[in-house]
């Protein structure tokens, strides 16, 4: 295997970010054949260790779910089963696969146009919490229940609320706060309050438990605190003016992870303190939040090896196999992947072997698209070669799974878990 696998010797890495790729990473990605690249790989022992610590930094009462949308590999599911209280499902097929790769867990089932057979799928696998995203679902959803006497679901009232705080204009994704096909409005939600409980057909199978408001994704912890209290006290005055008991808040996720500098984490701890506080106030309250790409990101990595390099118009480009097919993430959010290089230094052709000869360059997939585009410009890829091997950092969640895979019809890459 000396001729095709990647040197075992310190990576070069990307300047921009500290180091994106763990040793032992690094000896299974250099143990790889060329032919078996790309692949994405998972550690998840360190996904263990992180969400054991998210865990053990918040408080009693809230409830951690895992957003399954960020990453529905099986063995990324089971293996954050013992640190989670639950999963948040957004379809019917969601709700399936998660259903049957982790069976006992609670589930809380969200998303905007819930279709009528995922309706009764959802109310047939009983799900722990309904987060209900128009006035059509709560009908909707009480026709399914007139079939089933007896049976009783909790909702939450997802709110698109106008919270205040700058940090929603900054965000990558915000979705409340402004128009957005998510949640109610809070007049609407005022109509459903009353709708749930004045005595009449909807409060009788459907029992509101409070308020769902997911707003943003990508807020700091001080940003998060703020928007939680402001849904918290929004909530309060809802029950209080309908009369039912606040028992459930869930905050939503979006804890903010940054891909220009993967060693800057979210702040744990510091929230875990903030949402203690809040919740010191409001004795009899659970709060609930639902994290996915600040969950699972870390601990995935997109491996792969560089085909060729090229100059073009003064600017050096290094071709990668796979690209944003296999790992949208930067495309879709406008940003460099931040990576590792592993030098390979066998080359065993009898033509010059091309490299980057400039201070900087752009990584780019095979697709026949300029935005196939993995990290634009960087400094971090000075002396790359073609058959050195790179390691994409942050790739554990909203990579593959978001991916246009069929386009141009390359192969799919291949999946390693580490620790399994």
């Amino acid at each position: 295997m000396a001729d095709t696998a990647a040197s075992t010797a310190a990576s070069t890495v990307n300047r921009s970010v500290a180091d994106p790729a763990n040793s032992a990473v690094q000896r299974h990605v250099a143990s790889l054949a060329p032919e078996e690249l790309p692949a994405y790989v998972y550690d998840l022992v360190a996904l263990r260790e992180h969400a054991t610590a998210v865990r053990a930094a918040l408080p009693e009462r809230v409830e951690l779910y895992y957003a399954a949308k960020a990453n529905p590999e099986v063995p990324l599911l089971t293996a954050l089963r013992d640190a989670v209280d639950g999963y948040e499902v957004s379809s019917g097929g969601e709700l399936a696969h998660v259903r049957a790769a982790v069976p006992d867990a609670p589930l809380a089932f969200g998303g905007p146009g819930k279709t009528p057979a995922e309706i009764v799928a959802a109310v047939d696998a009983g799900v722990h919490r309904w987060h209900v995203e128009s006035e059509q679902e709560l009908h909707r959803l009480v026709a399914v229940l007139a079939e089933r006497p007896g049976t009783v679901v909790d909702v939450l009232l997802r709110v698109n609320l106008p919270v205040v705080t700058d940090a929603l204009d900054a965000v990558p994704l915000a979705m409340g706060g402004r128009p957005t096909p998510f949640g109610l409005d809070p007049d609407r939600a005022e109509e459903c309050a009353r709708l749930l409980t004045d005595g009449g057909p909807l409060g009788r199978q459907l029992r509101l438990r409070g308020v769902h408001a997911h707003l943003a994704s990508g807020l700091a912890a001080p940003e998060q605190l703020s928007v939680a209290e402001q849904i918290v006290t929004w909530s309060a005055e809802l029950a209080e003016r309908h009369g039912f008991p606040l028992t459930e808040v869930n905050v939503g996720g979006g804890m903010a992870v940054d891909y220009d500098d993967p060693a800057q984490r979210f702040d744990w701890t510091a929230f875990g303190e903030g949402l203690t506080k809040l919740l010191d106030a409001r004795p009899g309250l659970t709060l609930r939040i639902e994290p996915g790409r600040a969950l699972t990101a870390y601990c995935g990595w997109y491996a792969t090896e560089v085909l060729d390099v090229k100059r073009s118009h003064g600017e050096d480009f290094a071709v990668v196999r796979g690209g944003t097919h296999h790992l949208r993430t930067p495309a879709a959010r406008g940003h460099s992947q931040p990576f590792a290089v592993l030098p390979v230094d066998a080359w065993p052709h009898p033509w010059p072997r091309p490299a980057v000869d400039t201070d900087r360059a752009t990584l780019a997939g095979q697709l026949c698209t300029p935005k196939d585009v993995l990290a634009r410009s960087t400094g971090g890829a000075a002396g790359l070669r073609s058959a050195d091997r790179v390691l994409f950092a942050m790739a554990g969640a909203y990579a593959w799974n978001i991916s246009h895979h069929e386009f141009l019809m390359h192969p799919r890459p291949r999946f390693h878990y580490l620790g399994d």
